[in-house]
């Protein structure tokens, strides 16, 4: 399993992914990096959603209720324009970061 003070730079880019893909809610994300990962990864639940409410106030992503009937309604999240901009930065980052690891990772 990885450490999450590794990873913690690039959740919200592991986030950021999921959601171009499709609107979606904390538990179904979570669930998908665990199996994304392979176990590797597992996001904490207060990670996750400090995550979504800094992307939500730095515009990054929305969140709207989905039409569920029964039950408690779910938060659901979705990436806006300025989200997929800073998705694109965080990927050009991660591949400066990488090369510099590489070369002291033998």
């Amino acid at each position: 399993m990885i450490s999450s003070d590794v990873i913690r730079g690039y959740n919200d880019t592991i986030i950021l992914y999921l959601l171009r893909n499709a609107p979606s809610y904390g538990y179904e994300i979570s669930k998908e990096i665990r199996q994304i990962s392979e176990e590797k990864y597992i996001i904490k639940e207060t990670t996750l959603y400090s995550a979504f409410s800094r992307m939500e106030k730095n515009g990054y992503i929305e969140s709207f209720y989905g039409d569920e009937t029964g039950g408690k309604r779910r938060t659901y999240y979705k990436i806006t324009d300025a989200g997929e901009e800073y998705y694109r930065q965080k990927c050009e980052e991660w591949d400066v970061t990488k090369d510099v690891i590489d070369r002291f990772v033998v």
